[in-house]
């Protein structure tokens, strides 16, 4: 097990009424159940896992050999109307300007979601997960949908 990697350890503090101050590795962040001075966890999950398949895609292009001049992303989440609100739906919505062809944008995002996401693979697996791309400049132009059942 030499790939194995160490636990990740992620310090909370307790600042102020519902604010709390997490670090990881030297980096540190602010929490806010009430929204007011930094995301709620629950907005921070939402980026993590916009975040994580960002990176992801963006890498399997690069190392493809194509270029990516720009990457936005919408992630909507809709939540339990009851305790635990946890996601019931993600709809992850991608603007991407590439030299990629469609075809090599949509099985960076499958290979995203099945494989390389940790984030994705760490929540609960009976959140639909939904993708879009709006995609600009060479190889813009789409085919018909992939079937986005995995078979």
């Amino acid at each position: 097990m030499a790939d194995a990697k160490p636990p990740m350890v992620v310090d909370l503090a307790w600042d102020t009424r519902l604010m709390f101050t997490a670090r990881e590795s030297g980096h540190e962040w602010l929490l806010d159940g009430r929204n007011e001075a930094g995301p709620t966890p629950m907005a921070a999950l939402a980026s993590s896992l916009a975040g994580c398949m960002a990176i992801d895609i963006v890498l399997i292009l690069t190392k493809g050999r194509f270029e990516v001049r720009s990457f936005s992303a919408r992630l909507t989440g809709r939540r339990a109307d009851t305790e635990p609100r946890r996601f019931v739906s993600i709809d992850l919505s991608i603007s991407l300007d590439t030299s990629a062809p469609a075809e090599q944008v949509d099985r960076a995002i499958a290979l995203s979601r099945e494989k390389y996401c940790s984030v994705w693979h760490s929540l609960r697996q009976d959140i639909e997960l939904t993708t879009s791309v709006s995609l600009a400049g060479p190889g813009a132009e789409r085919g018909p949908e992939p079937d986005p059942t995995p078979e």
